[in-house]
């Protein structure tokens, strides 16, 4: 019989319930009981017959707890981690996992002194449009593709609580911008040489609640990356544009299409009607060459498979699939794109730097 790894869960909040119900359902794991200095949130875990520690001494002292899940606004993640990995425990954090590249460094020190493992919840690398995409781009379906744009558009502004707080890490660019950049970065195996951001501070003066970002890619390649929380009607979560295809998808229900050129031989376009004017350059293609598929490919994955990484990586059976040296890139990149936004500059970034020989 396989052993179990047992987990204490540092923050209860709406992710530290998350992560709960999915331990839950994984034989592999315990879960050994919460922490959290809200009495609200103490309650709850009772309710659900979860045993809740007293202090966070207690999380770390008992010598079942394998790993401290930490789930706590952003500005206490080192301390949890450096406390939790000299205490003998793993640590699985969520993102972002510091406030600053300097603190991420800490950590990976830390992690290297103590022999603990330290592994950040990138958990949107399992999203189903994610992947579509990056199935798009590493196949080439419409080519190769030289142009992503992947935005993510709501309507109701930050959450009322620590998000909002530049002092916790509140702002759009930690919450969302960590995962839009940290999914492109492992899709353009390339450098990132320019970096541009501007905020949006539509009702918050004090955070980003919105942004723009946009990289270029040392062979030419480019990315958008856009959050916004007043935006009342979404525009596609992917836009996706090869040598030889296009490809959109609308949202998390999956809808979209992807259209892509079977042969290079066309019909003479004739001019269209375009506003007070005529065009041949912007003509439809009608059947001209293209093939339209009204259905995305899917993609089957679950974040069980991060979870069970983790415990697989502890075995000594598999190597970490979120690996600290590219969350520490992310951060350093997002720390580039704030750099930009205050200069109204376009920033360079990896023009000298090696990355991933």
């Amino acid at each position: 019989m396989e052993s179990t790894c047992t987990i204490a869960v540092v923050g209860f909040g709406g992710m530290g319930g998350h992560h709960v119900e999915h331990l839950e359902e994984i034989d592999a794991f315990e879960v050994a009981g919460i922490y959290d200095i809200r009495p609200s949130q103490e309650d709850l875990a009772r309710e659900k017959g979860l045993h809740v520690y007293t202090t966070f001494e207690d999380v770390l002292a008992d010598k079942k707890v394998d790993i401290v899940l930490i789930a706590t606004p952003n500005h206490l993640h080192k301390e949890i981690a450096v406390k939790s990995m000299r205490a003998g425990k793993h640590v699985i954090c969520e993102k972002p996992a510091t406030m600053n590249s300097e603190e991420m460094e800490e950590i990976i020190d830390v992690e290297k002194e103590t022999g603990q493992l330290f592994v950040v919840n990138q958990n949107r690398r399992w999203d189903e449009d994610y992947l579509v995409v990056k199935k798009l781009h590493d196949e080439r379906a419409i080519g190769d593709v030289f142009h992503v744009e992947c935005r993510v558009h709501g309507s109701r502004g930050i959450p009322g609580d620590w998000r909002q707080k530049k002092q916790f890490g509140g702002g759009m660019l930690l919450d969302w911008g960590v995962h839009l950049v940290d999914r492109v970065l492992l899709m353009f195996d390339e450098k990132v040489e320019d970096v541009y951001c501007t905020f949006s501070h539509v009702r918050n003066d004090e955070v980003d609640d919105g942004f723009k970002l946009t990289l270029t890619f040392a062979s030419g390649k480019t990315a958008f990356l856009e959050v916004g929380t007043y935006n009342y009607i979404n525009l596609p979560l992917w836009y996706v544009n090869g040598t030889r295809g296009s490809a959109v998808i609308h949202d998390w229900s999956m809808k979209g299409e992807v259209v892509h050129l079977e042969t290079d031989e066309q019909k003479d376009a004739k001019p269209i009607s375009a506003g007070a004017g005529l065009t041949k350059t912007m003509a439809p293609r009608y059947d001209d060459g293209t093939v339209r598929h009204q259905q995305l490919p899917r993609i089957d994955s679950n974040i069980e498979d991060f979870y069970l990484n983790v415990k697989d990586t502890i075995d000594g059976k598999a190597d970490i699939l979120v690996k600290n040296e590219e969350v520490l890139r992310v951060m350093r990149l997002l720390e580039t794109a704030i750099e930009s936004d205050a200069t109204r500059q376009v920033v360079g970034f990896e023009k000298d730097v090696k990355v991933r020989e």
